[in-house]
């Protein structure tokens, strides 16, 4: 191959990979529009104040985002209250303590849970935990905010593991080498030096787990209860914002003002979405130019 077909191929190539950049970004702008135009036919009906300030979800007279906000939050910060000690713990443990043989099959594991769909994971909910929840409490359903957030926490570990040890391993090993020179052993290197070192990766790594948990639907629509109030604690049924638009979307008529609401709702949780993962990719990039 001559070094002008080379050049032309590459040059190919190139325009290829920028055209499907540019497709990615419209598409998402082209999502972005739509919430926006939609959610704005809606504040013309319902007056924003009242939508971010009152305490009912009720499409036959009044909407207002904040029972669905507090149960989103509720769950997905549930949920990373389990996740992000067990995932650290788990990606520090592989990456500093497990022998090769261990981490080869705990990798693929891993990673396999990832891949087990959602309505699984949701089903499970139903049938196992939310009974053992109901039991150990001794409520009459287990179906709450709590299961929900166990659920998830399950869901985000792939990934707050994955980046996670990725991060640890990013961190020079001459900063081992320096704390087992001063006299530390293993773990006070580990947790003094080498998971501080790690930290912008490990906010990285939580962030795009608390947005993998936002974003979910199936599981919270089958294991929360879906109870549209304001939650009190995780013993009680909530109804997240993806649960909510996932069950009127199918029935709401056209171009009501319960059609225009469940817009406004979603442009509200995109936007939570997009901040929660700008903050991701800039803790990524924090990492990547403090080892470069």
């Amino acid at each position: 191959m001559t070094s002008n077909n080379r050049e032309k191929i590459d040059l190919f190539f190139k325009h290829i990979f920028k055209g499907a950049g540019f497709i990615t970004i419209a598409l998402l702008g082209g999502i972005f529009f739509m919430l926006l135009y939609n959610g704005f036919s809606f504040f013309t009906k319902i007056s924003p104040i009242d939508f971010f300030t009152g305490i009912q979800w009720d499409p036959e007279a009044k909407y207002s985002i904040i029972p669905l906000l507090v149960s989103t939050l509720l769950v997905a910060v549930g949920s990373m209250a389990i996740a992000v000690p067990l995932g650290i713990l788990t990606a520090a443990f592989l990456s500093e303590v497990a022998p090769k043989k261990i981490q080869m099959i705990l990798k693929p594991v891993i990673e396999m849970l990832a891949a087990i769909p959602s309505v699984a994971i949701g089903f499970l909910g139903i049938v196992l935990l939310g009974p053992g929840i109901s039991t150990l409490f001794g409520i009459q359903n287990g179906l709450n905010a709590l299961n929900g957030s166990v659920l998830l926490a399950i869901m985000a570990l792939p990934t707050i593991i994955t980046i996670s040890e990725d991060a640890i391993n990013a961190v020079p090993k001459s900063h081992r080498e320096a704390s087992i020179a001063l006299g530390a052993n293993k773990w006070e290197t580990l947790f003094k030096i080498t998971i501080p070192a790690a930290f912008p990766g490990l906010i990285a790594a939580v962030m795009l787990g608390l947005g993998r948990a936002l974003g979910e639907t199936m599981t919270v629509l089958m294991a929360t209860g879906n109870a549209a109030a304001i939650p009190k604690g995780f013993l009680d049924s909530v109804r997240t914002i993806t649960a909510t638009i996932a069950i009127e979307m199918g029935e709401v008529p056209y171009q009501t003002t319960h059609y225009f609401a469940l817009f406004a709702i979603a442009g509200v949780l995109f936007l939570i979405s997009l901040a929660i993962n700008f903050l991701g990719e800039y803790f990524a990039n924090h990492l990547r130019k403090f080892h470069a």
